[in-house]
């Protein structure tokens, strides 16, 4: 089976940490060069630091606020024209604030799709003309299982993640006889900063201790236990391979069995 990323280039975005880092490891332990691009440089630099080299991979920053998609199309387009382009794209943002649909303020609506699905489109449309011109590209979003299942307590991120992944859908089929796949990766509950956040908020709610909204959480989950953002990552890396090639428009969920859906 070929995994093998060498002399491949991998724009790796939210790698400053948690399951964008894990992406940006594992890829560059594959072969791959790795742009790291979030907004903060001293972050990056350190995961920088911890990559893979051993390939002679060549690995840089970039930076800008994805809450700002003119900044990200601006830092993009002129990364690209200083370096060329990329043959792989992980597009990961951090989520929005929990809380229900209902009482959700509408302008937290349009700043979720600014980050996610604008800052997307940029990124997709300042790489797609080199790979079309390779015919291979690997396009893979890190949303949520929430596109399949939606998750209580996250109204406005399960209604952007969902448009999210129709937008992916549709990319899919339209760029698949350029050679250039799109697929969604869906975390479940995965090790990270943005999970600690949602039980801190649940066991606020519930009146309960942390510890017990986390056991709640892991019961629900047939693996009994958290994923490692590691355990993610293998995911995405496999999607990113020559193996993967002629898997697209799907929606794989790395969950440990959560979703109660096929």
């Amino acid at each position: 089976m070929d995994i093998n990323l060498c002399g491949k280039r991998a724009l790796v975005c939210g790698s400053s940490q948690g399951i964008g880092r894990a992406c940006a490891i594992e890829l560059a332990q594959l072969g791959a060069s790795i742009t790291l691009f979030s907004r903060n440089q001293a972050s990056l630099e350190a995961v920088k630091a911890e990559l893979d080299t051993s390939a002679g991979q060549v690995h840089q920053v970039l930076t800008a606020d994805f809450s700002m998609p003119e900044q990200v199309k601006t830092a993009i387009n002129s990364h690209v024209a200083e370096t060329g382009g990329f043959d792989i794209l992980i597009n990961n943002t951090g989520g929005p604030a929990p809380g229900p649909a209902h009482t959700a303020d509408s302008q937290a609506f349009i700043d979720a799709f600014n980050l996610h699905l604008v800052s997307n489109h940029h990124l997709v449309q300042a790489l797609i003309p080199a790979m079309k011109d390779k015919q291979y590209g690997r396009i893979i979003n890190v949303i949520s299982t929430s596109v399949k299942q939606p998750l209580p307590g996250l109204g406005v991120s399960n209604t952007i993640r969902g448009a999210v992944a129709s937008w992916a859908k549709t990319l899919a089929n339209e760029l698949g006889p350029f050679g250039i796949t799109v697929n969604n990766v869906l975390p479940g509950a995965t090790a990270t900063a943005r999970l600690d956040a949602i039980i801190a908020n649940k066991a606020n709610k519930q009146g309960i201790s942390i510890e017990q909204a986390a056991e709640n959480e892991k019961a629900q989950i047939p693996m009994r236990r958290f994923a490692q953002p590691e355990e993610f990552a293998a995911a995405a890396a496999f999607l990113a391979s020559p193996a993967a090639g002629y898997i697209t428009g799907i929606n794989l969920p790395v969950d440990g069995g959560r979703t109660g859906c096929l």
